[in-house]
């Protein structure tokens, strides 16, 4: 297993990366303080090591929704009948293959999953729970939670390190 750090470019790096990822590999050179071929080679390095998943544009759902229809946004919490490794498994691959599915993550204590999802509308919605939820005869309990505002969306990853780490983070990676 190759080790693997981060130092403060790097760092540097990923937070501007993860706020706007438009800027060029020039800007981003100039605001960290290295010329443009370090940059390159260490943003290759940090997308090889697979610390940059992929890079995205974030839509205004308000703003959209004035054009697309209002839509609804909803959390999830679903709860097994079963809790084998082969049924959650299943049943995660399942609900991660719909669109619908924005973010999927198996929880505990309480239900096993808490999933973020869209639809159109209500009779979207019903769609949705006909299709992921109803049909399973491994779905137990279904609660779901509508949003009526979204105050707060931040995708960032918090890349300040903590008092306990050292200025350099090592993985194994």
């Amino acid at each position: 297993m190759e080790s693997f750090s981060l130092d403060a470019v790097d760092l540097s790096l990923l937070d501007a990366l993860q706020r706007d990822a438009s800027r060029t590999n020039q800007q981003l050179a100039a605001d960290t303080g290295i010329s443009p071929p370090t940059c390159l080679r260490r943003l290759q390095r940090l997308r090889a090591a697979g610390l940059i998943e992929r890079q995205i544009a974030l839509l205004a759902p308000d703003k959209l929704a004035s054009l697309l229809g209002h839509g609804l946004q909803a959390v999830v919490e679903i709860s097994l009948d079963r809790q084998d490794s082969a049924a959650l498994d299943a049943f995660e691959l399942r609900v991660n293959a719909d669109d619908a599915v924005q973010q999927c993550y198996r929880v505990s204590p309480g239900p096993d999953f808490v999933l973020i999802v869209v639809a159109h509308d209500m009779p979207g919605y019903l769609a949705l729970a006909q299709r992921l939820f109803t049909v399973d005869a491994n779905v137990r309990n279904v609660k779901t939670f509508f949003s009526v505002k979204r105050s707060k969306f931040a995708p960032s990853v918090p890349l300040t390190p903590s008092a306990s780490s050292e200025a350099a983070t090592s993985w194994g990676c």
